[in-house]
């Protein structure tokens, strides 16, 4: 009795921490440039896996591919919710017939404008060539400025912000429910750009 009363509370505050840490928040690391310049490679997040998926969230998911049986996490943004009807004219996006902002894509599209982000792909020639052949800055899977696309029921469709060089939903397809582990809350590394995402 005389432990419970000295370590009772110390006990169960690290018991309600490990299961928040294993089942509730989970940390991740931003692998790759596809989310510029709103989340940078090597980047780590905490995502929450008890959150409701709404559109514009910052979402970690599981993505299948043929070379291999393992998924890899890619972190995207949900564009489109189950059933969603979205169309891009021109950069802008519609979603079930209504106008919606994307102010996150704001600095990359006014580059892209003014010299196809040449001088912010410095870093890879790859990129480069792809923004110098793109028509807009967000296209379809085949190049088109213009498209439409229907979400399935029960699935999402996520996009990466620095849409010229993200593969997303516009390759893969939508993603099921059961594929999207959890939400992204707080960038807690670097330290200089500690915060919420």
């Amino acid at each position: 009795m005389k432990f419970l009363k000295e370590w009772g509370l110390f006990i169960l505050i690290v018991a309600i921490m490990a299961v928040l840490r294993f089942f509730v928040f989970k940390p991740v690391l931003v692998d790759g440039h596809s989310m510029d310049p709103t989340l940078a490679d090597r980047e780590r997040l905490m995502i929450t896996t008890l959150s409701t998926i709404k559109r514009q969230d910052i979402v970690i998911a599981k993505e299948y591919d043929s070379t291999s049986d393992k998924p890899k996490k890619i972190v995207k943004r949900v564009i489109g919710l189950p059933g969603d009807t979205i169309t891009y004219h021109n950069d802008v996006l519609t979603v079930n017939g209504k106008v919606v902002k994307e102010p996150y894509l704001a600095d990359y599209q006014a580059q892209f404008k003014k010299d196809k982000l040449q001088s912010t792909y410095q870093y890879d020639a790859f990129f480069q060539r792809l923004a110098r052949q793109s028509t807009a800055f967000t296209t379809s899977a085949t190049g088109e400025a213009n498209f439409t696309v229907k979400v399935p029921e029960g699935q999402y469709y996520l996009m990466g912000d620095d849409r010229i060089v993200s593969q997303d939903s516009r390759r893969v397809g939508a993603f099921p429910k059961k594929d999207i582990i959890g939400e992204a809350k707080v960038r807690f590394w670097p330290l200089n750009r500690i915060g919420g995402v």
